[in-house]
């Protein structure tokens, strides 16, 4: 009985140990033109800042407009097509994915309305005419694009892309393939604020991550904890990222249907999907929506779930949420 009783317990006893050596570890850095946070637990110091930097850089390599020698870069200098590599084709394939289920509000090609904006690469001095708008609206489109056995091939010579709406998301699904790859199950990796998720804790307790929104008066504030063990988290809002134009306040989120920022009662869109590409292709879409129409979106659609805080007629500010967001509201 006694050799028995050891047998049974032997596994048990192994497992005990394990969870004891496991600790929480963290690594931060600066990336993409804003930071990164990766928590993590495991028996040693496994992952690197030096293997997440060098990562980071292979994909502002492939997908940075503001390095001179980049894939995206060299396309959008081309006259017709490149040959993408792996980053650019994955990036680009849920691209024309999530065109396509949004009916062209997301938009890839938004690239030189963008920039006529004040929000691209360049410094832009002045909001761009009614005029320079139409003339723009000829070089916006993703039918003038097509992805084929790894060339990336345009219609117009004119044809320029911006990833910024989709690329962040990507670059953290990267970050925890790196993660997964060296054995870690528990972690959380954000970048820019989009957020993938392993969990438990090692003491079974869930992952919190906080859901931010306004207050009142404008300023960022977390409205709500989540817990999630599993998938991505990605939030877009423009209250944070805007410029004034006299008393107008222009958000950075343009509208490739109308050539013209977002204006709408949408104050900011979090999501959640099984990973990060999919919820940030998603959140600027759903924001260029209208409250009803965005709710509707998510409710008909299994891979999404979805937080909205938004303006009401009278000005006040109110949220709501899909019903399957519901399940992870802590508060």
């Amino acid at each position: 009985m006694m050799i028995k009783w050891l047998l049974i317990c032997f596994p048990m006893l192994i497992y005990i140990f394990s969870f004891k050596e496991l600790k929480q570890y963290k690594i931060t850095g600066l990336a993409q033109g804003t930071d990164y946070n990766i928590m993590y637990y495991s028996t040693d110091s496994i992952a690197t800042k030096s293997d997440i930097d060098s990562l980071l850089n292979e994909i502002d390599l492939s997908m940075s407009l503001y390095k001179s020698n980049s894939l995206i870069n060299s396309f959008n200098l081309s006259d017709k097509e490149i040959k993408v590599d792996t980053f650019l084709n994955n990036v680009l394939k849920k691209s024309f994915e999530i065109n396509h289920t949004t009916k062209g509000i997301f938009d890839i090609t938004v690239a030189p309305l963008v920039q006529a904006w004040g929000f691209g690469p360049k410094l832009s001095k002045s909001d761009p005419d009614r005029n320079e708008i139409k003339s723009i609206m000829k070089c916006v489109g993703m039918k003038y694009l097509h992805l084929e056995n790894g060339i990336l091939t345009k219609s117009k010579p004119c044809i320029t892309i911006d990833l910024n709406g989709i690329a962040q998301g990507y670059s953290v699904d990267l970050i925890a393939n790196y993660l997964k790859g060296k054995g870690i199950i528990s972690y959380v990796a954000e970048l820019g604020g989009e957020i993938r998720i392993s969990g438990p804790k090692p003491d079974g307790t869930g992952m919190k991550i906080g859901i931010e929104g306004p207050d009142n008066d404008g300023k960022p504030i977390v409205r709500h904890i989540a817990v999630i063990n599993n998938g991505a988290i990605t939030t877009s809002g423009n209250y944070r990222k805007y410029h004034q134009s006299g008393k107008k306040r222009v958000s950075h989120l343009i509208d490739a249907r109308t050539g013209y920022p977002v204006n709408n009662e949408m104050i900011s869109v979090t999501v959640y999907a099984k990973d990060a590409i999919t919820a940030d292709g998603y959140d600027n879409a759903l924001m260029a929506m209208h409250i009803s129409d965005a709710l509707k979106f998510v409710e008909n659609r299994k891979d999404l779930e979805a937080y909205f805080v938004y303006h009401k007629k009278n000005g006040s500010i109110a949220d709501t949420l899909s019903s399957g967001f519901k399940k992870f509201i802590n508060n």
